[in-house]
């Protein structure tokens, strides 16, 4: 039967899944706080800031109209930068009427309260208004599925007759959904590879080779591991879609924002520059704070988001900070806890 999807966030990702739910058949209302950009994606089909050329279905809705993208609907979808998603949840709050499942894909950790996103909505939202919360993750590039490259992706919850509904919202012959009970892993996975995503393109930018980018990713993994089981995630979310998957996709494509932001600072460009002329949210920058704050807290060791923080925000030399990594004591690999 088809359902009613209010999709929260005009972006990039918000838009590609809009476009997947209505083609899957579903009356999705888009909504996005730009009138110019809603007014061309009603009038030209296009979403041109963020997914270029890529036309849209000529009766897909968007509205600047909060109230009216929440009007009967039996799914939420939060498709918002992190900074973003507690103060529109505070707005949708007395809006809810209609009892949907609450869906985000979002990516990160709120900066302040170092909080999962999934809890600020539980924060926020009143628990009588929805039936559950479900986590939207894994390796997606926006741009691929916008014009229907082959994607698999999670939908984690602890209500897994939620999640199964959300599979079978999404789920088509090029978008795949598998589900997952853990999400404080799956949310843990989401943000934290964006903190070794930007690592791997400063990396890039010095002009390392594929050996470096393979050890990063194998003991930024590692980082990620150690990080989300002291927080009581399962640690076999790390090897799954949400952990694996999204790191490599999201430390080897030119596609990832954060990646295209840690090449610009490999390259030399300041890191202010760089979030100005990226034009859109990179997620990694902020989350570096977040997971770096948050891993002290815990008490777990992660050299290499330290070494990314000390740059980004305490001026740290790259270089020197990749020298003081290679030349820490040795330790056995076999022991992931040992960083």
């Amino acid at each position: 039967m088809p359902k009613k999807i209010a999709v929260l966030g005009a972006g990039s990702w918000g838009t590609a899944l809009a476009k997947v739910l209505y083609e899957n058949g579903h009356e999705v209302v888009l909504w996005g706080n730009k009138p110019e950009q809603v007014e061309e994606i009603n009038q030209l089909h296009t979403n041109h800031h963020y997914l270029g050329d890529t036309l849209l279905p000529e009766t897909l809705s968007a509205t600047t109209d909060l109230k009216e993208a929440l009007d009967r609907a039996d799914f939420v979808l939060f498709v918002l930068p992190t900074k973003a998603i507690r103060p529109v949840a505070k707005a949708v709050a007395p809006l809810l009427t209609s009892d949907p499942i609450i869906i985000h894909a979002s990516k990160g950790l709120e900066l302040q309260t170092h909080e999962r996103i999934s809890v600020v909505l539980e924060e926020e939202l009143k628990p009588s208004s929805y039936k559950a919360i479900v986590v939207l993750s894994g390796p997606s590039h926006a741009e691929e599925v916008a014009v229907k490259d082959l994607t698999t992706i999670t939908a984690a919850s602890s209500n897994l007759e939620a999640a199964k509904e959300v599979q079978h919202l999404l789920m088509n012959d090029y978008f795949r959904i598998y589900t997952n009970p853990d999400v404080i892993g799956v949310e843990i996975g989401a943000a934290a590879k964006n903190v070794i995503a930007v690592a791997a393109g400063v990396l890039a930018g010095l002009k390392y080779g594929d050996n470096a980018k393979a050890a990063l990713i194998t003991r930024g993994l590692s980082e990620i591991n150690d990080f989300g089981c002291a927080l009581g995630a399962d640690p076999l979310t790390f090897i799954g879609l949400s952990g694996v998957g999204d790191l490599i996709v999201t430390c080897t494509s030119h596609h990832s924002r954060n990646w295209r932001a840690g090449y610009a600072i490999g390259q030399g460009e300041p890191l202010d520059q760089v979030l100005k002329n990226m034009g859109m949210v990179v997620e990694g920058v902020s989350t570096t704070k977040a997971v770096y704050e948050l891993s002290k807290e815990v008490g777990v060791e992660m050299p290499i988001t330290n070494a990314l923080y000390h740059v980004l925000y305490e001026g740290g030399d790259i270089k020197a900070g990749i020298a003081k990594l290679m030349n820490r004591d040795p330790k056995s690999e076999q022991t992931l806890k040992e960083g």
